[in-house]
């Protein structure tokens, strides 16, 4: 471990210079989590994207889905959970840079496959359009191994390779995604023979453009960095990068290298996955105060 926050020492006055709770490994609902990871604080030298005039509001087809079965979707499944209260954190201090007009879309990728960064992208929008009142959109930009859609268990349809090959309208293949409440533009059934350029065609910053005049927020699920190029190729239509690394798994040295690739500047924050026994000094307080709010809000009901 300590080679690993050695990694992100180095990083220290580019990225951040503490570390804190943030997020969590989303364990099966009801069950508090056992290991909990940390994030870097997120940087105030973020890059900034003009501001946009909303466009009106287009109609979508909507996927109704049984968010059960997505045992570490943790934030819609457990919302009470020190899970969920660690994506409300992130939520917060995201906004803080939302609403500064710095950030609007955000690239969540990791070093390595199996860091947790997919899992972290669902949670994280659901978590930002919890109060309904941002237009959330995740994207599926892993035109290799896509498998939002599979994890979510719709059927697979066009989606971002297409628009990119064909020129079209993304908001044609947007679905919005119910009860998590955000919109899902999927990685398309085009299984192209170049996917990592096939994402740098010039369509993709039009298809930036176009989307960043409906949605409050966008959320990117990229492939890793060092197993493809596809993060170093969509870094520049994004205002910010989460790096996702998993304790006792993503080598420091992984660590080291993808914040090398993509560059220091781009990353605003870095998530630091299934850290065990992190939660010992808060479990006992957030077991306290969890039986009385549910008898609160039943009470309220």
């Amino acid at each position: 471990m300590s080679k690993l926050f050695d990694a992100l020492n180095k990083t220290k006055g580019d990225i951040a210079s503490f570390l804190l709770p943030v997020v969590d490994r989303a364990g099966n609902p009801g069950e508090e989590p056992r290991d909990l990871p940390i994030a870097v604080p997120l940087q105030h030298d973020l890059l900034i994207t003009e501001p946009v005039t909303p466009a009106e509001k287009k109609q979508f087809c909507t996927e109704q889905i049984d968010a059960r079965h997505l045992t570490r979707l943790a934030f819609y499944n457990d919302p009470e959970s020190i899970a969920a209260d660690r994506f409300r954190l992130l939520r917060m201090r995201l906004r803080e840079f939302w609403t500064a007009g710095k950030l609007k879309s955000l690239l969540i990728t990791s070093p390595l496959p199996g860091d947790g960064k997919s899992t972290t992208a669902l949670n994280l929008a659901t978590a930002l359009t919890e109060d309904g009142t941002r237009r959330v959109l995740l994207i599926d930009a892993d035109l290799h191994r896509g498998s939002l859609s599979e994890q979510l268990r719709i059927p697979a349809s066009d989606g971002l390779s297409e628009c990119l090959r064909d020129g079209r309208d993304p908001i044609s293949s947007t679905r919005f995604i119910e009860p998590l409440g955000w919109y899902l533009l999927s990685c398309g059934k085009l299984q192209p023979k170049s996917p990592t350029e096939l994402l740098q065609a010039p369509e993709l910053s039009r298809l930036f453009q176009r989307l960043a005049l409906e949605f409050d927020w966008i959320v990117v699920d990229c492939p890793p960095v060092l197993s493809l190029s596809d993060a170093v190729a969509l870094k520049n239509h994004v205002d910010g990068l989460l790096m996702v690394a998993r304790a006792g798994c993503t080598p420091a040295k992984a660590i080291e290298d993808a914040i090398s690739l993509v560059g220091k500047r781009h990353v605003i924050g870095m998530v630091l996955n299934a850290i065990e026994d992190f939660d010992q000094p808060y479990s006992a307080y957030h077991r306290y105060y969890r039986p009385q709010r549910s008898k609160e809000r039943a009470t309220s009901d």
